[in-house]
């Protein structure tokens, strides 16, 4: 009779086991912190559902997803419309968030620092190499500034978070739009790489002198000395949700093709300068149709009901009317084998 029970027990765990629906995604170290707090609610409340996420960089999850050895793609460098339409995918935001610039300096408190778009392209040009350079000593004549190399700390993996940072130091910087560009990887001048925001953070932490840039998620739950940065309308800003909201608030994704918008060097007195949406990346035509119906179940969840975990992280939830568009994409767009929508 026991034997009959565990044999009953176990055929009912592989028969759950079976049924249970994994998704696979790949990409954005930007937006890991939210979506991994939104993955262990998701699954908590949704037990048949599995969701493995890889904090690879963008550049990874693009590949991945135009590899489709994935269910979706997250990057934060988006793609524009002749490219997803070449590589059949659908594009959309998920939430809006900052890159923050972070320095290793003793006695020197968050925010205490503040810097401009040309004297942070100087710095990582490798054209300013002490924290006593009289460009910085101009911005902040009541820090007690240490004569100290500067040692500049970025990327070396593919990366949504180095896209934004490189477009809006060329926006700011003309040198370094000619010498350096914009990408989610580029040839950089001077400094130590290092892999992920994970790394970034880790490498800025144990150097001293240090200045990086991360995802402001990261700075804030390692509690970072982060740097105020003057914006285009010449106004010293902290990097907070609101400051995020405000870069955002000139968007105009109703008439963005494939969502496509950057938000680095928005105008508004109270915008952070470095700001920047994160996307998601799905094919038009899934090869596997029931993972890429729960995918958008996932999300459109994050939507209704993620919110509030976004904000306690300082990311910015996308209005309403944004999500109406984004979820009217997803029906005109995504279809199965029969050709009819995965979702209405």
């Amino acid at each position: 009779m026991k034997r009959t029970l565990v044999a009953i027990m176990l055929f009912v765990l592989a028969l759950s086991a079976a049924q249970a629906q994994k998704l696979t995604g790949a990409g954005a170290t930007f937006p890991y912190p939210i979506y991994s707090k939104w993955f262990s609610e998701y699954s908590a409340a949704h037990p048949g559902v599995e969701i493995n996420y890889q904090s690879i960089g963008s550049g990874g999850g693009i590949k991945q997803i135009k590899a489709k050895t994935v269910t979706f793609g997250a990057t934060d460098m988006p793609l524009e419309a002749a490219e997803l339409a070449a590589s059949g995918l659908v594009q959309f935001p998920t939430v809006i968030g900052g890159d923050v610039p972070v320095v290793n300096l003793e006695g020197i408190k968050p925010g205490e620092l503040v810097l401009d778009g040309p004297t942070l392209a100087k710095i990582f040009l490798g054209e300013i190499t002490s924290w006593d350079d009289p460009a910085i000593k101009k911005l902040n004549s009541k820090a007690n500034l240490p004569s100290q190399a500067i040692v500049v700390v970025h990327r070396s993996d593919g990366s949504g978070t180095t896209f934004i940072w490189t477009n809006y130091l060329s926006k700011v910087s003309e040198d370094w739009k000619s010498k350096v560009g914009s990408s989610t990887a580029v040839e950089w001048p001077v400094g130590l790489g290092a892999k992920g925001n994970e790394g970034v953070a880790n490498n800025v932490t144990q150097t001293k002198g240090a200045i990086g840039y991360l995802e402001y998620a990261y700075v804030k739950q390692n509690k970072m000395t982060y740097v105020d940065v003057i914006n285009k309308s010449g106004k010293p800003v902290a990097p907070l949700a609101e400051s995020f909201q405000a870069a955002a608030a000139s968007a105009d994704w109703a008439n963005a093709p494939g969502f496509y918008q950057i938000l680095t060097d928005e105008p508004g007195a109270k915008s952070w300068p470095i700001s920047g949406a994160t996307f998601i990346l799905i094919p038009k035509a899934p090869e596997d149709p029931a993972a890429a119906r729960e995918a958008l179940k996932f999300f459109s969840w994050a939507y209704e009901k993620g919110g509030k975990l976004a904000e306690e992280l300082d990311y910015v939830p996308l209005p309403q009317t944004v999500v109406a568009l984004i979820k009217k994409s997803w029906a005109a767009e995504i279809k199965g084998a029969d050709g009819k929508p995965l979702v209405n």
